[in-house]
């Protein structure tokens, strides 16, 4: 096929047109900032807190959501109000498919992920007599595999890093004196605390500058469907006595990532609840 030299000048100049717009875009997207990617930061829970102080640090931001499109976007137009790069991903994670893509999406988007908070969790009440296996499976989908499956694919993101990263869980302090009618829910959360330090090894071992931790917060934003005598209960028994802000998380979240000598801790953020037994 003989193709004319006005027809190869035109292709020229788009490719040229095109490499242009493309040096532009990514260059308007990526980012030499630090970038933490914080699993259920869509709503205006815990997760969205510590969006918010990393954004206040500089970070640019990955806020996932699974199916709250409308507050993720909202969570993001506040933290854009900060000047700082933020992006929306949308992802089932208890689907590894939708991990790996999620993660894949980011690193696109962003270049790196230097931090991982996984704050999306389920919470849910009910009688021992009540309780299914689907319970049980829901719950350990949710808190325990989502978890897992966050760490191992952008964990082995950081460890390709030369800069490594850290990894901030979110478990839960009442999963060594749980509360009644939480069959299904605490177990998944104790299962946090070991993929917590499982993870911190496998991945230290291969970059050093990966590390691991969690944070175990008390009650902190307690559902609001919770009834009010248990709600009272649950503060009562904090040394504080009072219930705790999503703000206190975020500040052990930071603590974590600023102390480069820690890897495979647990930290409780729960007013003293842990040590005092008032029964």
């Amino acid at each position: 096929m003989i193709v004319s030299p006005n027809l190869l000048s035109v292709l020229y100049e788009i490719v040229e047109i095109d490499a242009v717009y493309f040096t532009h875009y990514w260059s308007s997207i990526m980012t030499t900032n630090p970038v933490a990617l914080v699993t259920g930061s869509g709503k205006k829970r815990v997760g969205a807190a510590v969006a918010r102080a990393l954004a206040e640090r500089g970070y640019a931001v990955a806020v996932h959501y699974h199916k709250s499109a409308a507050e993720a976007e909202s969570t993001a137009a506040d933290l854009r109000g900060l000047g700082v790069k933020v992006q929306t991903f949308a992802a089932d994670l208890r689907d590894e498919g939708a991990v790996r893509g999620m993660v894949r999406e980011v690193l696109d988007v962003f270049g790196r992920i230097d931090v991982l908070v996984n704050c999306a969790a389920v919470w849910r009440s009910k009688r021992l007599e009540d309780v299914t296996a689907a319970d049980v499976r829901d719950h350990f989908d949710a808190n325990a595999l989502s978890t897992f499956l966050c760490c191992q694919h952008v964990g082995l993101a950081m460890v390709a890093q030369d800069q490594g990263g850290a990894i901030v869980n979110i478990g839960d302090w009442a999963e060594v004196r749980p509360y009644l009618n939480y069959a299904a829910y605490f177990p998944s959360k104790g299962a946090v605390s070991a993929i917590t330090r499982c993870l911190a090894v496998e991945l230290g071992t291969r970059n050093p500058k990966v590390r691991v931790n969690a944070v175990l917060p008390g009650p902190v934003m307690l559902p609001a469907d919770m009834p009010a005598e248990e709600k009272a209960h649950a503060i009562q028994a904090t040394l504080v006595k009072r219930e705790g802000r999503p703000e206190n998380i975020a500040q052990a979240v930071m603590s974590f990532i600023d102390n480069d000598f820690v890897t495979g801790a647990l930290l409780p953020v729960d007013g003293g609840r842990t040590v005092y037994a008032p029964e």
